[in-house]
């Protein structure tokens, strides 16, 4: 069910019109003519008012004080509601959203518990404003404080050395390290949150510079919970053939991607999928991201040696149907993740290659039997992330393949129609002024067929495993992307940062 769906029907319930704040644009004007702290407090939106009545977005309108509260703040008025999700509408309560430099200024200005109130006011805006990564760069006198949002690095404020040691200690002491350690690198964790529903994992790394200790932190993704297929990025083709393959008893699937490009929130996509009462899952992971219901998690612990390899020896004596290691790093992972696969298990897993053909040659090159991974290996799933257009300033641009072709002279062959209507963001408040708000996966299958298979125990290249993939239907990550492109989801510059055509 889409989200479209989903709120037509939830204003159906509450017997009001159903309200797309994705579709119909609202403005900073308009949704400040609601204080900020009526707003907040029960997630409405100003919509729109004539000399009589407003009409404002809620995702929950049997909310008892709150038709009270509206009625004292616009006498005189009468009160309508209209139904809007509520992510939707939270999303554009960035209008209320302060600066994070002025929110540095007022706490530095009261001079009362600094560093507790900085790491907190820090640690809410990265969550507000979705950063993947929170970084302390020590530079001078200064320390610059960045947040990786969407996979760019933006600056969020400055604070002097003398408040930024205060802020580090204390990082240290909530992460549980040593904070008499200056010269060597340090890892820990902090969980943070008033409560379990609000809870978030951060992970805490410290390594010295010629400049300070240098930090980052990253958020682990609490988002995964509400994640579809649909919304991850999979076409309907590429869809079918993953769900075809997720459902088998027996085989592997292996996502391939670097670091960050969302191999981990891909499988965990899976395994919402596939989980029900009549079958176990385990799962060895470093870290682990999302705590899923009804899956058992272990956390890879290198003190206590408890490796993917030997995680995974124990796993396979627990009686499970479907596991997931989360990453085959080293030739004695990769040969029990096979032995798992041709066993009667389904065996999901993440590896680091180029793209989706390079994977073979390189399990090979761990010392993995040709014939026994082309007996095991189902599916090999590329990917990366591109931003996505920012759905508030979205707007399209016209254009012809004669400038195309200027501009992107090896892109020919891609382009054959005269006229084209390509869509970029113009920059607004709900998006940071970048064009640009949230991201989604391009996808690159390769689904294991007999042709395949002999070309693995033939040891054939990279390129013609691929060329025989194609052949048999695949595209490439960046085909998947140049369809993103034409249906308004990013932009073609976008594209190319991230995949080439070649």
């Amino acid at each position: 069910m889409t989200n479209d769906l989903l709120g037509q029907a939830l204003a159906e319930y509450y017997k009001i019109p159903y309200f797309d704040l994705n579709t119909h644009e609202v403005n900073s004007v308009q949704v400040l003519k609601s204080p900020e702290e009526l707003a907040v407090k029960y997630n409405i939106l100003f919509l729109m008012e004539n000399k009589d009545q407003i009409l404002l977005a809620t995702d929950d309108p049997t909310q008892t004080e709150m038709l009270e509260a509206l009625k004292k703040t616009f006498p005189g008025k009468k009160i309508l509601f209209a139904f809007s999700l509520s992510e939707d509408i939270k999303s554009k309560l960035v209008f209320y959203r302060k600066t994070l430099e002025t929110r540095f200024a007022t706490i530095l200005k009261e001079k009362n518990r600094v560093a507790p109130e900085l790491v907190d006011e820090i640690i809410k805006d990265a969550i507000f404003y979705r950063a993947s990564d929170i970084h302390f760069e020590p530079t001078g006198e200064e320390v610059l404080i960045r947040f990786r949002i969407d996979g760019v690095l933006q600056d969020a404020g400055r604070v002097t050395k003398d408040y930024y040691d205060n802020i580090l200690n204390l990082i240290k002491v909530l992460a549980h390290i040593r904070t008499d350690e200056h010269l060597s690198a340090q890892d820990g964790a902090i969980r943070y949150g008033a409560d379990e529903e609000s809870n978030i994992d951060l992970r805490v790394s410290i390594i010295p510079t010629v400049t300070g200790e240098k930090v980052v932190i990253r958020l682990l993704s609490q988002y995964i919970s509400n994640l579809s297929f649909v919304d991850l990025g999979l076409s309907y083709n590429d869809h079918r053939l993953l769900d075809h393959n997720m459902h088998r008893q027996f085989g592997m699937i292996l996502v391939t991607g670097p670091t960050g490009s969302g191999k981990t929130t891909t499988l965990y996509a899976v395994l919402k999928a596939v989980k029900n009462p009549g079958v176990n899952i385990t799962t060895i992971e470093d870290p682990v991201e999302y705590k899923i219901n009804g899956v058992n998690q272990i956390q890879v612990n290198e003190q206590t040696n408890l490796t993917f390899a030997k995680g995974l020896r124990s796993i396979l004596r627990q009686d499970p149907n479907i596991v997931l290691v989360g990453e085959i790093r080293d030739k004695e992972t990769s040969e029990i993740a096979v032995n798992a696969a041709l066993t009667g298990h389904l065996l999901l897993s993440t590896f680091h290659a180029n793209d989706a053909s390079t994977a073979v040659p390189r399990l090979l090159d761990m010392g993995i039997e040709p014939f026994l991974l082309s007996s095991t290996l189902k599916l090999i799933i590329a990917q990366r992330l591109v931003r996505r257009i920012c759905e508030n300033c979205r707007h399209s641009v016209e254009t012809t393949k004669v400038e195309l072709d200027k501009k992107y002279p090896y892109l020919k062959t891609y382009f054959s129609d005269k006229n084209y209507t390509f869509y970029e963001g113009k920059g607004c408040q709900a998006c940071n002024y970048t064009g640009f708000k949230g991201r989604i996966a391009l996808y690159e299958l390769i689904s294991v067929s007999t042709e395949i298979q002999d070309l693995i125990v033939a040891k054939a290249p990279a390129q013609d495993i691929w060329r025989m993939a194609e052949k048999q239907g695949s595209h490439s990550l960046f085909v998947d992307g140049l369809e993103k492109v034409r249906t308004g989801v990013t932009t073609l510059e976008e594209l190319l940062r991230i995949a080439r055509p070649f």
